[in-house]
């Protein structure tokens, strides 16, 4: 009989161990997450104010002459004052100092080879033309597809790039080195998928801001007061 209670032993003390270790995992589990979602809600405040910056920081380079912008969103056929952290497709009127409209900043974005890519451009309402270029979120390839944001050429095209006056597409792309006409992007060698998308974004984009922005000019040109 003591033989059978001492064979017995080890079974009846494998289950407290068990017990004891799912307890010390789940526990560890557990400050895991509350580290997580610390982390998260330490840094969200950062994340969104560095985001803030570089694209205030953004605006200005593709609207150099602005003082300040006023930030829209397009509803139906009309421009609206953008809400406090809007998540939709921003268009930002920029101003200068005489309160004179100097151009928009507006943001876009199309898939890329690689992953999402955000843009934001300026564009001029009196020669109806594209006027700075910035890559805003890239992931495409190192050496080539980050070049749409590198390349001396390919970022030359987005200097004025005009709306095509007819056809289908307000720009398109051609082929390295046979850019003829002032609505054209000349793709850049071995990133055609990037240059691709950088054109169709920018396409869709402009083509849907152009109603908009003929009915309407008049109200972004006439600005309310800060």
């Amino acid at each position: 009989m003591a033989a059978l209670t001492m064979a017995n032993e080890p079974a009846s003390q494998a289950a407290p161990s068990a017990a004891r270790m799912v307890l010390v995992m789940g526990s560890v589990g557990l400050v895991a997450a509350v580290a997580l979602v610390a982390t998260f809600e330490f840094t969200k405040p950062i994340i969104e104010r560095n985001r803030a910056e570089y694209l205030a920081r953004s605006i200005t380079e593709v609207l150099p002459s602005a003082q300040r912008n006023v930030a829209f969103v397009v509803e139906g056929d009309a421009f609206v004052p953008a809400p406090p952290k809007s998540e939709g497709r921003r268009i930002f009127a920029g101003y200068d100092a005489a309160d004179s409209l100097v151009g928009l900043a507006v943001e876009a974005q199309g898939q890329g080879y690689a992953d999402v890519i955000r843009v934001l451009y300026g564009f001029d309402a009196d020669c109806r033309c594209v006027v700075g270029l910035k890559v805003l979120e890239s992931k495409e390839t190192p050496g080539l597809g980050d070049k749409i944001s590198k390349d001396a050429n390919f970022v030359a095209n987005f200097v004025r790039l005009e709306m095509r006056p007819d056809g289908d597409a307000t720009i398109e792309m051609v082929k390295n080195g046979e850019k003829t006409e002032a609505w054209q992007i000349e793709a850049i060698t071995g990133a055609t998928v990037s240059s691709r998308a950088i054109t169709d974004l920018l396409a869709k984009s402009t083509g849907a801001l152009l109603p908009v922005l003929d009915a309407h000019l008049d109200q972004l040109k006439h600005p309310q007061p800060e």
